[in-house]
């Protein structure tokens, strides 16, 4: 398990509730889809995207373990391509990205990505490595919490709120404006 944060922590701070449909870009083998899919049950889902697909079998197994298989989803995504998600426009109430941007090369189309398929005001969550803080830095893109700052309100991001993730982690929760008529 994550040694740096609890996962169901964090979660618990974020504007989740049941019913929702949340998309986990970059889900792994499922530390925040699980935690997630304890709030949003019953009748919610959580479509956990990830490239590879160990990870994905894993947490499907995690997932039938605890009884969560019908709320989580698990979908093999690129999400540097171009609707890399496959997901419909508008389709989700909240978009989180934890610990992925430190390896995505185009991390601005990442992130348009993700306000494509979120519903007008609605979240994106970014949780990223400190760039001193992450291991092996020589084969990774760090991301420092300016640029990411920055990137989110260039992709029409508003910030809510920083969250508070310790030393190793830094984090955001953003919203989507309402859509102009």
């Amino acid at each position: 398990m994550n040694t740096f944060f609890n996962p169901e922590e964090i979660i618990r701070t974020l504007p989740l509730k049941e019913g929702m449909v949340v998309a986990d870009f970059g889900s792994g083998s499922g530390y925040f889809s699980l935690a997630m899919a304890k709030l949003v049950r019953p009748s919610g889902k959580v479509i956990s995207l990830d490239i590879w697909k160990p990870s994905l079998e894993a947490l499907e197994f995690r997932a039938k373990t605890e009884g969560l298989l019908p709320i989580i989803e698990t979908r093999w995504a690129n999400l540097e391509e171009e609707r890399g998600s496959n997901l419909p426009n508008g389709s989700c109430d909240l978009v989180l990205i934890a610990n992925v941007l430190f390896q995505v090369e185009n991390k601005e189309k990442f992130l348009l990505e993700a306000k494509r398929v979120l519903k007008p005001e609605s979240y994106l969550v970014v949780i990223e490595w400190n760039p001193d803080k992450l291991p092996a830095q020589k084969q990774l893109l760090p991301f420092s919490k300016e640029d990411a700052l920055n990137l989110i309100e260039k992709s029409g991001f508003q910030l809510e709120r920083e969250l508070s993730l310790g030393i190793t982690h830094y984090g955001f929760l953003a919203k989507l404006p309402k859509a102009r008529a």
